[in-house]
């Protein structure tokens, strides 16, 4: 089981380039950064965690693009995964997304993780012309269409939402047919049949309650839905507890995550440190 950071990006944070390399240099494995375009002054749309329209953290109308972000971070580091959690693909041209997605993987020497959502601002999705009841469709097409871009020499597609000729498109992803794509969503069977059909695995989302059921569920939608080996699993903590831990090692967690305070580098320098610590993780040696 490895550890990563999120790092919910902001205007007001420190950037990517400078925290990736604490990160790496601490000792974790991954770093992962989450992705709005914008958010709509008056929304409908009850988010997860308030449960209303009101908003848990004004970064997310501060978020920085995910992609730029780490490109950022792959230019200063050498070895950790650089992912999204979570990216919102249906609200990019597909074509243009599977060339950026490829260029990272491509530059990166292959350490792209494709976190994606299907959103849960209708409103910011709506901006983009993502018909809601649809998104989930759009999704899966997406997915299917950058991936035949990304391992085809000619690839083309024909859906609903996706429709392009017989293309040529280079660079190729390193990792084939595609870099992992992981959902990040409510751990119910609805999701995980959606994920055993059209993804590689799960992302909790923050504050997911009994994540010990979730993943046995997963895991059991996955084998009867015929996938071999075992679904990716990426949780989201806020504190480390050794026995839940060692239970989420036993269970087949792949990473755990958690958040760093990015005001300074100093502080977050130290707060990675002491984290690191307490996992047991060894710095990286120059």
């Amino acid at each position: 089981m490895d550890f990563g950071i999120v790092q919910f990006t902001s205007d007001r944070g420190l950037a990517p380039a400078t925290l990736a390399p604490l990160v790496e240099n601490a000792g974790f494995d991954a770093y992962f950064v989450p992705e709005h375009s914008h958010i709509p002054t008056k929304r409908d749309a009850a988010h997860p965690q308030t449960g209303d329209s009101s908003l848990p953290d004004d970064r997310y109308m501060r978020t920085l693009d995910p992609w730029v972000s780490l490109s950022g971070a792959a230019a200063v580091t050498s070895r950790i995964r650089l992912g999204t959690a979570v990216a919102l693909p249906v609200q990019s041209d597909p074509i243009t997304l599977a060339k950026i997605i490829a260029t990272l993987d491509h530059l990166s020497g292959g350490r792209v993780t494709l976190g994606v959502g299907f959103g849960w601002n209708l409103d910011e999705l709506s901006d983009h012309h993502v018909p809601p009841k649809r998104r989930r469709t759009m999704l899966r097409e997406y997915i299917e269409a950058m991936t035949a871009l990304w391992s085809q020499d000619e690839a083309e597609f024909a859906g609903e939402f996706v429709n392009f000729g017989p293309s040529w498109a280079w660079p190729k992803t390193v990792q084939q047919p595609s870099p992992p794509v992981l959902v990040g969503a409510a751990g119910n069977e609805k999701n995980f049949k959606w994920i055993a059909k059209s993804a590689g695995g799960w992302i909790t989302t923050p504050g997911e309650q009994d994540i010990e059921a979730s993943v046995v569920l997963l895991k059991q939608i996955w084998a009867d839905a015929g996938r071999e080996g075992d679904p990716q699993i990426v949780v989201l903590d806020f504190k480390p507890v050794a026995e839940k831990l060692d239970k989420w090692r036993e269970l087949g967690v792949t990473t755990v995550l958690y958040g760093v305070p990015d005001d300074s580098e100093e502080r977050a320098g130290a707060y990675l440190t002491k984290l690191a610590g307490k996992l047991g993780l060894s710095p990286a040696t120059v």
